[in-house]
């Protein structure tokens, strides 16, 4: 790709193309976090770039684009001349991830009790909602996306970004463990009971008990994760 020189403009045609490969890396990225995820790339495997290119049907700079960004968010681990790799924490680092999480989380929850209004309140138990139906139907690909809104709007209703921020960096890292600890029926009904104490908290106004509910949520997720099946 040509440099543009300093105080002129892209074309439109090259401002086009950028804006497609940025979608298509989007897309791939999408894709390889999905397959990371569900188990189909395993902790500690090699992303072959040029195979995967080939089954996703795009050439290999989207892929090479979609793993640096994964890389960046933690779920995978570049390791130079040798490429990319699922990344896998061992216990000692999981525990101090969770034990983060789980006190900025607690702090984000015992903020938004303070400053939410019945807006947002209504607005968090339509996710409620929507997790209760996902968990009836034990669809945990139902219910992660709907648990990670959840998650992200209480990161919004904080109305602080470095805490949001801060949770969003530990969260990623997670991604893996946390969605095989949902892999199960029981699970998810426990996960969104925890959802409802924190929500209820919140509505109440009551920041001590929002922050335990908090606290509580995320180390009862990360004990879930420890007893889900290695994959």
């Amino acid at each position: 790709m040509s440099v543009t020189e300093p105080g002129s403009h892209p074309s439109p045609t090259s401002t086009i193309a950028i804006l497609q490969t940025r979608s298509l890396a989007d897309a791939v990225r999408d894709e390889i976090e999905a397959m990371v995820l569900d188990g189909r790339f395993k902790p500690t495997e090699r992303i072959n770039e040029l195979a995967l290119a080939t089954q996703l049907g795009v050439s290999r700079g989207p892929v090479r684009e979609a793993c640096s960004a994964l890389a960046a968010l933690g779920l995978l681990e570049s390791i130079p001349n040798r490429g990319f790799f699922v990344r896998r924490l061992d216990d000692a680092e999981l525990a101090e991830v969770a034990e983060a999480r789980a006190y900025v989380f607690a702090s984000i929850v015992s903020a938004v009790a303070l400053r939410s209004d019945a807006a947002a309140v209504a607005d968090l138990r339509a996710l409620l909602l929507a997790m209760d139906e996902a968990a009836e139907r034990g669809n945990v690909r139902d219910y992660y996306p709907i648990n990670l809104r959840f998650h992200t709007r209480l990161g919004e209703l904080c109305r602080n970004r470095r805490l949001a921020g801060l949770y969003q960096g530990l969260a990623r890292e997670l991604h893996v463990q946390r969605y095989r600890a949902l892999s199960n029926r029981n699970s998810l009904a426990l996960s969104n009971a925890e959802h409802t104490a924190i929500v209820d908290a919140i509505a109440a106004g009551d920041d001590k008990r929002a922050f335990d509910a908090g606290l509580a949520h995320v180390l009862n997720g990360f004990a879930r994760m420890r007893r889900a099946p290695k994959r």
